[in-house]
């Protein structure tokens, strides 16, 4: 660590050095002055032009006064730098000082004092290491922080404290598991949601969909008060498996490398989910709240996009309207939000909403066009691809 400092120094006074030192330079002497040297080359030139009688004597001494008192006020600004060549000292110490203590504040400010070095390859093995060794899902729910009990009537939780009696005793009664998971969510007790969860999903067996994994997925993340365990891990595999553009557990997987020190591969994971995801999706709006701080630990400059145009819980309380309000409210959405994809371009969110303001509208020439317009920008994309045939198809525009 001295070494740092010690190199740190050098190299803050070699800058302050190169800004000082011409400071410290003295000027040119009396010799070397070039006015110094006209004027006595005048003074010459008046005594030749005498000699040769050029001028007369009274004009001649009236041109050597004028020229030695400019010759003797030039002297005496030669003379100055012995003095402003102190002041320049002075000026040369406090500039290297200066310069000095800025680095020092701004350092201990914005640095990390007493952070040992840790190569590119280091912190990719500690990451591992940390992922590696990971509390199990049982130790991270006994740290978790309990949750604020949940304010219901007394003979509602006796009632489920008697369905916690039953249920291990019907090992394979998928109803009674199932009714335990909902109301032990409904009594905040996460963890015994996720072990009532879990058991459903044992019953069903290979019938057990994405939607079981992602539930039991997000309550076992809750349990462990937010952190992603191995147990938690496993599921997220499960569904990636089965479903490698699943929304949540490509959140989950980027949490994990959040909370492991591998933010770059969280804002991978993250970032289309984030600007493509539906506002109204737990998933994606978690994303779009970390990503910016994921990117930049990871060294990257990120500004998540605004939303625009009509969201879908815009265009859903839309229904609820009048046909006239209705179709005034989101005439003047869908104007601006055309406009600004006609000049700016957007996301496949954006075309998606377009689509999707439109069938609400029932226009569905224009929702076919944007569509069809869509299809041509984003056909090489996937994912982009998904989310235009979703509004697509909720407009009614395809089966």
């Amino acid at each position: 660590m001295m070494a740092f400092w010690i190199i740190t120094a050098g190299l803050t006074l070699a800058v302050a050095a190169i800004i000082a030192v011409p400071l410290m330079r003295r000027q040119d002497t009396d010799e070397g002055n070039p006015d110094v040297a006209i004027y006595r080359a005048q003074l010459a030139e008046i005594d030749r032009d005498l000699e040769r009688s050029l001028l007369d004597p009274e004009e001649a001494e009236r041109s050597r006064t004028e020229v030695a008192r400019r010759l003797l006020a030039a002297s005496r600004q030669a003379a100055a730098p012995m003095t402003a060549g102190k002041q320049h000292i002075a000026l040369a110490v406090i500039v290297v000082l200066v310069i000095g203590a800025v680095a020092y504040v701004t350092y201990t400010r914005i640095g990390a004092p007493g952070y040992g070095d840790v190569p590119l390859q280091a912190r990719l093995a500690a990451s591992d290491e940390m992922r590696a060794n990971r509390p199990a899902q049982a130790m991270l729910e006994l740290a978790a922080p309990p949750p604020p009990p949940a304010d219901v009537p007394g003979d509602y939780r006796e009632a489920i404290e008697r369905l916690r009696e039953i249920a291990p005793t019907r090992p394979d009664d998928l109803e009674a598991w199932s009714r335990l998971a909902f109301h032990e969510v409904e009594l905040r007790n996460y963890a015994g949601a996720a072990a009532a969860q879990t058991q459903v999903i044992a019953i069903m067996g290979d019938d057990a969909g994405v939607t079981d994994l992602t539930r039991l997925l997000d309550l076992r993340v809750v349990a462990a008060g937010g952190l992603v365990s191995p147990e938690a891990e496993q599921v997220i595999r499960q569904i990636l498996a089965r479903d490698d553009s699943s929304i949540a557990a490509r959140y989950y997987l980027g949490l994990l490398y959040d909370q492991t020190d591998r933010p770059d591969l969280a804002y991978r994971l993250w970032r289309d989910i984030a600007e493509n995801g539906s506002e109204t999706n737990f998933h994606a709006a978690s994303a779009r709240q970390m990503i910016e701080d994921a990117a930049f630990r990871a060294g990257i400059e990120y500004t998540l996009p605004a939303v625009r145009g009509p969201t879908a819980a815009e265009i859903e309380s839309a229904q609820d309207m009048s046909p006239e309000d209705r179709e005034a409210m989101i005439g003047d959405m869908v104007a601006g939000l055309a406009d600004r994809l006609a000049s700016d371009g957007g996301t496949a969110a954006d075309w998606a909403r377009l689509i999707a303001a439109y069938g609400v509208l029932g226009n569905l020439d224009d929702a076919r066009v944007v569509w069809v317009e869509g299809a041509d920008v984003f056909g090489a994309d996937p994912a982009a691809m998904e989310i235009l045939t979703q509004a697509a198809r909720d407009a009614g525009l395809i089966e």
